[in-house]
């Protein structure tokens, strides 16, 4: 595997994710580096491709797209902060939902995701439950979704007028989940999420 010694307490930009060239996965939470697992489990892996093939059978014909990781998503800090050099946050999430496809470009989404979902393991729980929680709802996410692959759970925020995420439920066994984005025109049946 081929790796750059880079400086874990140095801030960096968009503009310097750009020039490394290496094997490993990265995100930059504020222009620092989080390291992130090499592969996901097998289990994350069937649960991204069921909520994907959910999700975009739904999406087909529509102006929204979906897309999964690994595919930068890059927050600038303000509207007129579009620089690579001026943008200090860029995360993978696991799946994404746009439905203004002008943020959409070859190398990803530049701006906010309409929904985004996590699926959360032992290594990244805090991660995807505190530090990326905060920074969707900093930014303005519409609704984030929490994947628990072990107890089969999915925590739905959403965010209110005020720009803070509010909790919608925990939905696990049979529930079926209300796309608050599309105002539950679609609703995700978890027995078709996590099967066996």
């Amino acid at each position: 595997m081929n790796t750059l010694n880079l400086d874990l307490d140095k801030r960096y930009t968009y503009a310097d994710y750009l020039t490394w060239m290496d094997d490993v996965r990265r995100e930059l939470f504020d222009g620092f580096i989080k390291l992130m697992k090499p592969a996901p489990s097998r289990r994350h892996q069937e649960l991204s491709v069921n909520l994907t093939v959910l999700l975009g059978a739904f999406l087909i014909h529509k102006k929204c797209k979906l897309y999964h990781a690994p595919s930068d998503v890059r927050f600038p800090k303000n509207k007129s902060s579009k620089s690579d050099k001026q943008i200090f946050t860029v995360l993978q999430p696991d799946l994404y939902i746009v439905c203004d496809l002008s943020k959409l470009d070859d190398r990803g989404c530049l701006g906010v995701p309409d929904l985004i979902i996590e699926i959360i393991s032992p290594k990244n729980s805090k991660r995807d439950l505190k530090d990326k929680f905060e920074i969707y709802q900093q930014h303005g996410v519409r609704e984030y979704w929490i994947v628990g692959p072990n107890d089969e759970t999915v925590n739905v925020f959403v965010l209110d007028e005020n720009g803070k995420f509010q909790f919608k439920g925990l939905y696990a066994n049979d529930d079926t989940i209300p796309v608050n984005i599309f105002n539950g025109d679609l609703k995700v049946d978890l027995t078709e999420v996590f099967l066996p």
